[in-house]
């Protein structure tokens, strides 16, 4: 296998890391003294990111994008993600940028100019609702209690939904629901596209999360009788958990490549400050526990991309890499969690002050280890790999 990365990729990922310094730190900045990040900060961004050529990197050009493929996305969505906003700005950011994904790969031609060419286009926004309060879906999906029955030619849903990123903003929902009770849940459910003004969609509140809140939020949903057309319906009926995973692989390297950014900025802040605060004689560096944890910070780092070029690579070629990406998405969001902790821990009580952004990273990437599959998830899935491929057959 081949990592190497094309220089026009890596020329692209240094334009990107000069426009998140450039343009996206100082809006950073105003947000983590408190500001709100509006839809027209966003969209403001957007622009120069336009302007730069550095819009939607993850998109065809035949739709606006830059058409690069899964490889290619590894250094230029680290570089968007060294800022929380950069994401936003370069439009690649979650749920969006997999819900282009999906809508590529799936949408009817009625659909993509309905939906998919505004939300590339950056014009618009959307979420992906599938996670239920309990006993409804949360890491099995199977317990899905959202249906949609069919009448004629119109479906009518009714379900309750959380934890739909984006739904204070979004323009269009893509709704997971139960459309057969008779077959497995894999093969009786099915997603269907909603304008959020669609009646008997009700946004029932933001959810509080740990953390500063995500532009968008995470919305509460409950659908009531909503009655949409068959042509609604993304894909087949039946065919949501196919379409599902289809979103997934990606988006989940996708976050990690995100928050391999954060990491590699948390380990510049903390090389930075034990490079020239002195304690106990010499500067922190040259203490061996220091050391010792800036060693650590870099491995993981330099293994974590590993792991994603291969898993992107996998994906390239066709193979759907589950196993590949459930442990990419463990050790990679686990990493990020450790590296963001040994860099406060370096920075002591200037670590935990609101001064540098380690304390407000620190706060949000707790959630990567749940959200978009639990670490114990996807250490499920590396297992049964584990079984088929190394455990004895049982005794005849």
């Amino acid at each position: 296998m081949d990592f190497t990365i094309p220089p026009p990729v890596q020329q692209l990922a240094r334009r990107v890391q000069q426009f998140v310094e450039e343009v996206v730190l100082p809006v950073e900045k105003r947000v983590l003294a408190g500001a709100e990040l509006t839809k027209n900060d966003v969209f403001a961004l957007r622009a120069q990111a336009r302007a730069a050529g550095l819009f939607a990197p993850t998109m065809p050009v035949h739709l606006g994008g830059l058409g690069l493929s899964i490889p290619e996305w590894v250094p230029v969505l680290e570089a968007a993600g060294r800022s929380l906003i950069g994401p936003l700005a370069l439009h690649c950011a979650a749920p969006d940028e997999g819900n282009m994904h999906t809508l590529h790969l799936y949408a009817s031609p009625e659909q993509v100019e309905q939906y998919l060419r505004p939300l590339v286009a950056g014009e618009v926004f959307s979420g992906f609702s599938m996670t239920e309060p309990p006993p409804g879906a949360g890491s099995d999906p199977t317990m899905i209690q959202t249906t949609a029955v069919r009448e004629g030619d119109t479906w009518v849903l009714n379900g309750h939904k959380w934890y739909t990123t984006n739904g204070t903003v979004a323009d269009f929902l893509l709704i997971f629901a139960r459309t057969r009770q008779d077959v497995s849940p894999y093969k009786g459910c099915s997603i269907f596209l909603a304008p959020v003004t669609t009646p008997g969609i009700h946004i029932v509140r933001d959810v509080p999360t740990i953390g500063r809140h995500d532009f968008g939020g995470h919305v509460e949903i409950r659908y009531e009788e909503v009655r949409l057309p068959h042509s609604a319906l993304l894909g087949e009926e039946g065919a949501g958990f196919g379409i599902t995973q289809a979103r997934l692989g990606p988006a989940r390297l996708t976050h990690c490549m995100r928050w391999t950014g954060i990491a590699q900025r948390a380990l510049e802040i903390a090389a930075g400050y034990a490079a020239t605060r002195e304690a106990f004689g010499k500067k922190l560096m040259e203490h061996q526990s220091v050391g010792f944890m800036l060693a650590d910070s870099e491995m993981e780092l330099h293994a974590g991309r590993l792991l994603m070029h291969q898993a992107a690579w996998l994906l390239h070629q066709g193979d759907q890499a589950r196993a590949e990406a459930a442990m990419t998405k463990v050790f990679v969001s686990e990493a990020v969690n450790r590296i963001i902790d040994r860099a406060i821990q370096i920075c002591g009580g200037t670590g935990i002050s609101r001064d540098l952004p380690l304390s407000t990273w620190y706060e949000s990437a707790r959630a990567f280890r749940i959200y978009d599959g639990a670490s114990e998830v996807h250490r499920m899935v590396a297992a049964r790999q584990v079984i088929k491929k190394y455990a004895a057959p049982p005794p005849h």
